[in-house]
């Protein structure tokens, strides 16, 4: 069985739209509202296309069936309020209804009407998709079902805890996402390597690349400057704290790459502790298996530095080890 989304049918009710009249049954033509001004063309059409790969979304930018006023657009083009969005109409197979999120709350670090910024902990994704039924969005979404707009700002790896920064309003998330765009916060982590990192080694400016393995898992390898899928990367290292066998790291990252400090720290010659991923396997399993029971990877994100997108106030939000990392670095 297939749906067609648009066919004669009125706007999903996502609340990010209002649906007008079109000159074809088969074609929704929606205005933009305050709820989703400022929004990318293509977050817009992921959000009104529930249930459509983002593939097929991308292919039918590319193809120019979707119209922002009337003109072709590219998938970063904004949308602002009164502007006019075609979406064609677009078959998908059925699929069996998705659990609900449970309801959940984490650890508030700030909250106020605009922004909400949590602490993470690791090994809850931070929204569904990719085999994920649901993540941190959702669970909130669910939890405070009076919300009218509960956006990521960014991401953190499922593996990662730490701070994350959810908006609250349509006006501080694209405000906090050009902060975080122009380079103009400071987001450091904590990361614990195995052995000795080199004191001299402060600036790692390596480019990287995204590949897709032959498992089919989304892969990132340090690459070079000529290669074209290359990017530009750099990560500030500064040690904290040394002990025999590991180096406690604080690593502010000046580009936002996917896997960016993993990668780095890894082609450095010392992987993160516990990294699943690009780590020292051998002995990430002989340290699950000790006293410690130490099981994760030992990345927290521990610092955010900000301008507030309402007040201009500039914030500075901490994050503690969560205690199983604590008790790792105990003599």
């Amino acid at each position: 069985m297939k749906r067609i989304i648009g066919a004669g049918m009125a706007a999903p009710a996502t609340g990010s739209a209002t649906a007008v009249s079109t000159d074809k049954p088969a074609v929704r033509r929606v205005l933009v509202d305050e709820g989703s001004a400022g929004q990318r063309l293509d977050n817009f059409l992921l959000r009104e296309l529930k249930g459509v790969p983002k593939t097929h979304v991308y292919r039918l930018i590319r193809s120019g069936e979707v119209r922002l006023n009337k003109g072709r657009a590219q998938a970063d083009s904004r949308v602002e309020l009164g502007d006019e969005v075609r979406i064609p109409p677009v078959r998908v197979p059925e699929k069996a209804e998705a659990p609900a999120a449970p309801a959940r709350e984490f650890p508030v670090v700030f909250e106020d009407e605009h922004l909400l910024v949590i602490d993470k902990p690791a090994g809850v994704a931070v929204h569904g998709g990719s085999g994920v039924s649901y993540g941190v969005i959702e669970a909130l979404r669910r939890s405070r079902p009076d919300a009218k707009f509960l956006e990521l700002v960014h991401r953190l790896d499922k593996e990662t805890s730490g701070l994350l920064m959810i908006a609250k309003k349509r006006s501080a998330l694209t405000d906090l996402q050009d902060q975080l765009r122009d380079r103009e916060t400071g987001k450091t982590y904590a990361a614990l390597v195995w052995g000795e990192w080199p004191e001299k080694l402060k600036v790692i400016d390596v480019p990287l690349v995204k590949f897709t393995g032959s498992d089919g898992e989304r892969w990132v390898r340090p690459g070079k400057a000529e290669e074209p899928e290359a990017k530009r990367s750099i990560s500030l290292v500064k040690v904290v704290q040394r002990t025999p066998r590991f180096s406690l790291l604080d690593v502010t990252i000046k580009t936002g790459r996917t896997h960016q400090i993993r990668v780095h720290l890894q082609q450095a010659g010392h992987a993160i502790v516990g990294d699943p991923k690009y780590g020292d396997f051998e002995r990430n399993r002989e340290l699950a298996r000790g006293p410690l029971k130490f099981d994760r990877m030992f990345l927290h994100a521990r610092r955010l530095r900000f301008t507030h997108p309402a007040t201009g106030a500039e914030l500075t939000l901490e994050a503690p080890l969560p205690p199983e990392c604590a008790k790792l670095m105990t003599p």
